[in-house]
C-alpha cells in the first residue's frame, strides 16, 4: 500500500445540512460521451441482485453534499454507491445526497479521468475544495476509485487513519470493495457500441457479473445446448426403434412371432 504525502490542514468544522430547495447546483455537461456509458455499465449488472439494490442509491454525476464552516459544498462523483439510504418521500426527483442525514457514508465513489484532469487529485482545503480532499477529509468515503478509460489504469484508495492509501490488487488484478462485497477490476472489450477498457464487478468466487446482453446470450446458448441434447436424444430413440423393428422383421421371416411385452 502507498500513502500519498499530504500537507497538514487545520481542523475543519463539518456539518451535514440538507440541500435547500433553492440551492443552485452546477449544470456542467459531462466531460465526454464515455462517462455515462462507464457509469451505466457499473450499475446495470447490480440490478440482477436485489440485495445490492434495495434501499441503495446508485448514481452518477450526482451531488454529494456537506458543509465546511457552514458553507455548503457539493461534489458530483462520476459514480457513487450508498446503501442503505432513507426512502425518498418527495414527489420531486432527488437531486442531492447528504450523509448522516439521509443515510450512511457512501461505500465507494469513482472518478473517470480524461487525458487532462484538474481537481480530482486536489488536496486543497481553501476556497476551492478539491474532490480528493472532499472525499477523504470531509465525507471520509472508505473507497475512492480513479479510472483512466483511455489507458485502463485504475487506482483504488482505502481510507486508513483518515488518509487514503493506495491498494494493491490481488493476483487477478482485482480490488475488494467492502459494502458491496464484490471485486472491482478492468475488462477490455466492446459494450454498448464502445470498444475499450471498462470497470467491471466480480463476485467473491471470481465470477464476473454479467451485463444484461451477456445474460441473454448465455440463456440463448443454454437453450441451444438443451435443444441440441433433446435432438440427439430423439435421434438415439429413433435408432433404437429402427433396430427393434428390424429385429422383429427378421424374427418373423424366421417364423417366430415374438410375444407382446
Amino acid at each position: 500500500m502507498q500513502t500519498l504525502a499530504q500537507t497538514p490542514v487545520p481542523q475543519l468544522s463539518i456539518s451535514w445540512p440538507l440541500l435547500p430547495d433553492d440551492f443552485i447546483l452546477p449544470d456542467d455537461p459531462v466531460e465526454n460521451t464515455d462517462q455515462p456509458l462507464l457509469a451505466a455499465a457499473l450499475r446495470q449488472p447490480l440490478i440482477a441482485f436485489p440485495e445490492l439494490c434495495e434501499d441503495a442509491l446508485i448514481v452518477s454525476n450526482f451531488a454529494l453534499c456537506a458543509a465546511i464552516d457552514d458553507r455548503i459544498i457539493c461534489k458530483a462523483p462520476d459514480w457513487m454507491y450508498v446503501r442503505p439510504v432513507q426512502p425518498w418521500q418527495s414527489s420531486q426527483p432527488r437531486r442531492s445526497y447528504t450523509p448522516h442525514i439521509q443515510g450512511i457514508i457512501p461505500q465507494v465513489v469513482m472518478e473517470f479521468l480524461s487525458a487532462t484532469y484538474g481537481e480530482e487529485y486536489s488536496v486543497e482545503s481553501s476556497e476551492g475544495v478539491g474532490k480528493w480532499f472532499f472525499y477523504e477529509r470531509v465525507i471520509q468515503v472508505p473507497r475512492y476509485v480513479i479510472f483512466r478509460p483511455n489507458t485502463g489504469r485504475v487506482e483504488v484508495y482505502s481510507l486508513e487513519s483518515e488518509r487514503y492509501q493506495r491498494q494493491t490488487p490481488d493476483e487477478s488484478g482485482h480490488y475488494w470493495i467492502p459494502g458491496l462485497d464484490l471485486f472491482l477490476g478492468v475488462w477490455e472489450g466492446t459494450h454498448e457500441g464502445r470498444t475499450g477498457y471498462w470497470l467491471r464487478w466480480w463476485d467473491a468466487q471470481g465470477n464476473i457479473l454479467l451485463w444484461s446482453e451477456e445474460r441473454a446470450q448465455e440463456e440463448r446458448q443454454r437453450a441451444l445446448e438443451e435443444r441440441q441434447r433433446a435432438l440427439e436424444a430423439e435421434a438415439l430413440l429413433e435408432q433404437e426403434r429402427s433396430r427393434s423393428q428390424s429385429l422383429l422383421a427378421r424374427l418373423r421371416e424366421m417364423g417366430i412371432e415374438p410375444e407382446p411385452l
